[in-house]
């Protein structure tokens, strides 16, 4: 058993085989998966049931497995922000500014040659789509760089 907080094989492969500027895309139970994923992304379905996992459960896990230094989520169309961004916000890492893009400008992001994971929650609350950037993993202090 792994002592890890993220356990599924399929994501950690992932996870382990994605680098520098690759993308992982956690969708909400709404996102068109199959139609709407880049040509080199894997997807995981996790959608057990309305609600399990929620999105957030997936970004922690994911959080606690990869270092993330960019997001992107969905607006809405009429332009407000919904409750789980703010959600987003206080959990992803401090310097992390959260860009945001138009549905179809979003759904062009995430079918880019980049996005290696695409993650299919039971997330319930609409525009819950968020789109990582993978950082680097800082290493003990290196004098040549």
């Amino acid at each position: 058993m792994l002592k890890s907080k993220l356990l599924h094989p399929e994501m950690l492969r992932c996870l382990a085989s994605s680098g520098h500027f690759s993308r992982i895309l956690i969708a909400d139970g709404n996102y068109p998966f199959v139609s709407r994923s880049g040509p080199n992304a894997k997807i995981v379905y996790l959608n057990l049931t309305a609600g399990i996992p929620k999105a957030t459960d997936v970004l922690a896990a994911i959080l606690d497995t990869v270092p993330v230094q960019g997001a992107t989520v969905m607006e809405t169309p009429n332009g407000e922000r919904p409750a789980i961004h703010d959600e987003y916000t206080s959990m992803l890492p401090g310097a992390v500014i959260i860009d945001r893009l138009e549905r179809y400008a979003f759904y062009d992001a995430v079918c880019s040659p980049l996005t290696s994971l695409v993650v299919a929650t039971g997330e319930t609350r609409r525009f819950a789509n968020l789109l990582l950037s993978i950082g680097v993993v800082k290493l003990e202090k290196d004098e040549r760089y």
